[in-house]
């Protein structure tokens, strides 16, 4: 079978299980996985979140699908064997949070579980592998994994907001990753885009659902995994800088939320309405749809940004990445000033 076709076969069965078993996950779990209104959360009734169960049925039925069909080459399936086995602990530790709501798990608690979801992904040979000091790209592992499975929970504070940014980064590190042959980067990837847009419009219809943080932290995780299998460019030995960009819009986010909680006090572990997504509807008045436009925007600027990087000259790229960084922090900071809310 041909490789479009193989693509095609995996978006359509990841978005066909996905929006299949929505009606039956409702029936069955609805009543005990709800959202219920109250603090943070200003829904105006109790909303499933079943929107995790189903993103994860849909991924996973995929690319099994897809290990009984190919012929993977040497170490593909060991490779998703690994962030299956390590996505799946995270989707049971945010499925447990989301039955124990509203108060959740403790803190401590999700990040123990996460760091052991990390370490099984390591074991199966699935880590940042650019610095030759073995003990360096582990802890940087720990931390990329860490950083983005809780960045993507934090963006989940809007309809469609999570979701859609987790399209966009899984377009582009398929964008990417597609013209050479790491097979279970490419498949992963249209997998989950498949699955997140099925699941999408029901985070919009009048019956909603929510993703939940089995579904938030999947993605986070999900993408941050897939995100280490992908060499980026054989031209440019500095080209795996384009992860940053690709994760830009959680990465900046979630600096905002952080900085803005420390400035007012604040534990950045705690939730809080300090959301950038929140501030912009409540202080400047967005629409949700302005604010999803907004994020998608950035979102794909960074993508665009994170392609052209891997065509970038090697001796211009820490430069780059540098002036980013500046100009992401210098944003941050200007939104926190122009923010009514954080004006001294």
């Amino acid at each position: 079978m041909k490789l479009p076709v193989l693509y095609f076969t995996a978006f359509i069965c990841a978005a066909a299980v996905t929006a299949g078993v929505l009606p039956l996950l409702r029936r069955t779990l609805g009543r005990f996985l709800t959202d219920t209104p109250g603090g943070l959360k200003q829904h105006a009734c109790c909303v499933p979140m079943l929107g995790g169960c189903a993103i994860f049925a849909g991924t996973s039925a995929s690319l099994v699908l897809i290990r009984f069909i190919t012929n993977f080459p040497t170490g593909t399936l060991h490779s998703l064997r690994g962030i299956l086995g390590a996505g799946t602990l995270i989707f049971l530790l945010g499925l447990l949070d989301d039955l124990r709501k509203p108060k959740g798990l403790p803190i401590y608690v999700r990040l123990l579980v996460q760091a052991a979801a990390c370490a099984l992904l390591v074991s199966y040979d699935v880590y940042v592998q650019v610095f030759a000091c073995a003990w360096l790209n582990v802890a940087i592992t720990f931390l990329w994994l860490l950083t983005l499975t809780n960045a993507f929970n934090l963006l989940d504070i809007a309809d469609g907001l999570c979701v859609s940014q987790a399209v966009i980064c899984a377009l582009g590190l398929l964008l990417i990753a597609l013209p050479g042959e790491l097979w279970y980067v490419n498949f992963a990837a249209v997998a989950l885009v498949g699955a997140c847009l099925a699941f999408w419009p029901h985070n919009h219809a009048k019956q909603k659902i929510f993703l939940g943080d089995s579904g938030s932290t999947f993605l986070g995780f999900f993408i941050a995994a897939v995100s280490m299998g992908t060499q980026y460019t054989h031209n440019n030995p500095y080209g795996y800088a384009a992860s940053l960009f690709i994760v830009a819009v959680p990465l900046l986010d979630t600096c905002f939320v952080s900085l803005a909680r420390i400035l007012q006090g604040k534990n950045p572990l705690k939730g809080s309405p300090d959301h950038l997504a929140l501030r912009l509807k409540q202080d400047l008045h967005f629409s949700n749809l302005r604010i999803l436009a907004a994020f998608a925007a950035a979102g794909v600027l960074g993508n665009l940004c994170a392609y052209a990087l891997t065509y970038t000259a090697p001796v211009r790229t820490p430069g780059l990445v540098i002036i980013s960084l500046l100009m992401g922090g210098m944003f941050v900071v200007w939104l926190l000033q122009k923010l009514p809310t954080y004006k001294h």
